[in-house]
């Protein structure tokens, strides 16, 4: 009869982390494998839209927008048919609906009353496209600098006035 000897052995630190190792790992792939969420399938579920687009939920998958206050009341004040659906648990809209929403939150830009008719090219035709400018109420250095910038010939030493006159007859002749 042969006689097994039963000899303790004290592990070393070398095969206790790889233990540890191994074990960590296949908790950890046990636990993710739980947190998952599944479907009957087995298939991951991914969350949905959470509006109600003219009467029919949206299938697309849910962005990081959220549909909150704001985006409310912009969708009341536009009209649209988008209804927040009771059956969904969140709040987030996809993309498609968030690009539809921002498109219509963007400033556009008011028009001065008569502003459009004023400038049409028929009505300056008929003005000519005259401007008439009071360069009196210049500045004599602003005078001075259309001048320098122009090379005008004056005489040194002009008055306000009559270098006023000379900067506007020039004016007027540039076409």
């Amino acid at each position: 009869m042969v006689r097994r000897l039963r000899v303790k052995v004290i592990p070393s630190t070398k095969s206790i982390l790889i233990f540890l190792v191994v074990w960590l790992y296949k908790f950890t792939i046990m636990v993710m494998e739980d947190s998952r969420p599944a479907d009957l399938d087995g298939a991951t579920t991914e969350q949905l839209c959470c509006l109600i687009d003219d009467g029919r939920p949206c299938m697309r998958p849910a962005g990081n927008a959220s549909y909150g206050k704001k985006i409310q009341k912009t969708v009341q004040q536009r009209k649209l048919k988008l209804e927040l659906n009771d059956k969904i648990n969140h709040s987030y809209i996809c993309d498609h609906h968030k690009e539809v929403i921002h498109s219509l939150r963007q400033i556009k830009p008011r028009k001065r009353p008569g502003s459009d008719r004023d400038s049409s090219p028929e009505v300056q035709a008929k003005r000519g496209n005259k401007t008439d400018v009071n360069f009196l109420q210049m500045p004599v250095n602003t005078l001075r600098r259309y001048k320098r910038h122009f090379k005008l010939t004056t005489k040194p030493g002009i008055s306000k006035a009559l270098l006023s006159d000379a900067v506007q007859r020039h004016f007027k002749s540039i076409p």
